[in-house]
């Protein structure tokens, strides 16, 4: 497998949340509201709690997870994993339903769940499998965006996002570049991805008219700006109205928390025909014939990365976003900044 094929499937059941403090602090049945508390009583007595279920019996997790969704439930990552946490015996869990473009309409639904990464232990526990009415559950398309999935008698509708029509402004693409789709982080910040074929880059950017965080002015620069919650860095761009994606913090992808980065909530749902294959066959060449339009490899046990950012560990690592952008001169060399992350 190329370089640029290090996203797995053990890496593709990342993502841990979102619905993770629905589980645990909140009604399955009633919608969260601004400023919802979530107490340390409540975070112990869920520390405390005897076992409800076998943790290695992924039936029995499922089952149990299954059991505390309401009977309608929105599926906001555009990868369309429903996210969710857990304890079990004082260990955290996370893990996610995920219902594939790929296999979806063939009645799949992916359930996985694993231990939460830390920085000092190997991960203990993951389990992954694809259900169908094989394994007793049925998932049945009712709209576009639309699926019921059906167990032991109990059917939930799982409403994946529906962003169609959601795209940039004409003053926030270039000339060169090419829309490829919305994104909506598992973190709750959406971006716009694009393509760049000239300069063989891609770029995150942020879409201003959903307001999902505030933002501080770096101390290191004038043209940066960070958010206080994702602590996602963005550039301001000299040539268009638009904020780019350039820095995520290492910390969070260590951790695989919803900060990670938005490298896989890519726009499954809207992307047109090839668009996004081909352009991860002309950033990496050697990949020609090994993926599909979705840079999935053949066997479906990877895909490959967009990622044109740094993982930052403090501010400082941000400072050579400025001297690059002084040095540049016009925008075939000022874009190339941006992508100096960019996994190839």
């Amino acid at each position: 497998m190329p370089p640029s094929m290090i996203r797995t499937v053990t890496a593709a059941l990342r993502g841990s949340a979102l619905a993770a403090a629905l589980i645990a602090f909140m009604s399955p049945v009633l919608p969260a509201l601004a400023g919802d508390i979530r107490t340390n009583e409540a975070y112990i007595d869920d520390v405390l709690a005897p076992p409800a279920f076998d943790i290695k019996a992924i039936d029995e997790v499922f089952d149990h997870i299954f059991s505390t969704l309401g009977d309608e439930v929105t599926v906001y990552p555009t990868e369309n994993y429903y996210y969710f946490k857990f304890m079990h015996e004082g260990v955290p869990y996370a893990g996610n339903f995920r219902l594939d473009i790929a296999d979806r309409d063939q009645g799949i639904i992916h359930f996985a769940y694993f231990s939460e990464n830390n920085p000092f232990t190997e991960q203990t526990l993951s389990q992954h499998r694809p259900y169908s009415s094989e394994f007793g559950v049925t998932v049945e398309k009712k709209d576009e965006l639309v699926y019921a999935v059906t167990r032991n008698s109990r059917t939930v509708t799982f409403k994946l996002n529906d962003l169609r029509g959601v795209a940039p402004t004409e003053n926030q693409i270039g000339a060169n570049e090419v829309y490829l789709g919305p994104v909506f982080d598992e973190s709750g910040v959406q971006m716009f991805l694009l393509w760049n074929p000239d300069l063989k880059m891609f770029l995150y950017v942020l879409d201003e008219n959903v307001a999902s965080e505030k933002h501080f002015q770096s101390s290191v620069s004038s043209q940066i700006k960070i958010g206080y919650r994702s602590s996602f860095a963005y550039y301001s761009d000299r040539y268009l109205d638009r904020w780019i994606l350039v820095g995520v913090r290492a910390a969070e992808t260590m951790l695989n928390t919803y900060f990670d980065g938005p490298f896989d909530q890519l726009p499954d749902n809207f992307l047109e025909g090839d668009a996004l294959g081909d352009a991860l066959v002309a950033l990496s060449p050697e990949v020609e014939g090994q993926i599909d339009r979705l840079g999935n490899s053949r066997d479906l046990t990877g895909r490959m990365l967009v990622d044109p950012y740094i993982l930052y560990e403090e501010e400082a690592d941000l400072a050579p976003f400025d001297e690059c952008a002084a040095a540049a001169v016009d925008t075939e060399t000022y874009y190339p900044c941006f992508a100096i992350g960019q996994t190839k």
